[in-house]
């Protein structure tokens, strides 16, 4: 089956898709002892002999990868260990019996929608800033901030030191108790940035739920319970990588 050179380098484990490309086009790479520098050639790793610096790339079967979609609640870390033995998402999928790695990051006090697994390519395309993948979430924020300051923040903003947030959208979807419940929906992961959003015009989180990461819904899960996600989300996420 033909593939693309880059990302069957990247496959192999030879270095990132970027850096596979990189040693393409400076020359490092031959197939079937031709040079090959242009990116998006395609190859047969069954039959073409593939080189990069002299040495042969041999073939590997593709992987069977796991996809799993976990409700985080609060009190655990995005982590699968912990220096300090706080409790991680390890301890909620103590039966699984494949290393899965987080696909971005919930903070301890966060909760909602994490995706784990161990295909490596697809983790790089869902956090990668360049392929914008879109994130929901649902928080609650205290105070009722004015339509003024919530327009601000959509339009993005620069925090201390640099730290530039880049607009988003924002809902107001009610007010309970005297605290606003808000919708969000951002292109970019950095840490603690929602809070640091709400610090920003005097409003601070209480709490915060992710409930969608591009096409994945969070549904149908409980808190700290997981499920497998089924092959028409995998391939909705595998779109992403060729966007």
């Amino acid at each position: 089956m033909y593939e693309r050179l880059q990302k069957y380098l990247a496959r192999a484990g030879i270095d990132s898709r970027r850096r596979c490309e990189k040693l393409i086009i400076q020359g490092y790479v031959r197939i079937n002892h031709s040079v090959i520098t242009k990116l998006g050639t395609k190859v047969d790793p069954q039959k073409d002999i593939i080189e990069v610096k002299g040495k042969l790339v041999k073939f590997i079967e593709k992987k069977k990868y796991t996809y799993i979609l976990l409700n985080k609640p609060k009190g655990f870390l995005t982590s699968l260990h912990d220096p300090y033995n706080r409790p991680t998402i390890l301890e909620l999928l103590k039966d699984i019996n494949k290393r899965v790695y987080p696909v971005g990051r919930l903070d301890f006090n966060s909760e909602g929608l994490l995706l784990l697994t161990d295909d490596g390519e697809l983790t790089y395309a869902l956090t990668h800033p360049s392929k914008e993948i879109e994130k929901t979430y649902i928080i609650k924020v205290k105070g009722n901030p004015s339509l003024e300051k919530l327009k601000l923040l959509s339009k993005g903003i620069i925090l201390k030191n640099g730290y530039k947030i880049l607009p988003c959208k924002i809902y107001l979807l009610k007010i309970t108790n005297g605290n606003a419940i808000l919708k969000i929906k951002l292109k970019e992961g950095k840490k603690r940035q929602i809070r640091k959003m709400g610090k920003y015009i005097g409003h601070s989180v209480l709490e915060l739920r992710r409930v969608q990461i591009g096409p994945i819904y969070l549904k149908g899960v409980k808190p700290g319970e997981y499920r497998y996600l089924n092959r028409q989300e995998i391939n909705s996420l595998k779109k992403l990588l060729y966007n």
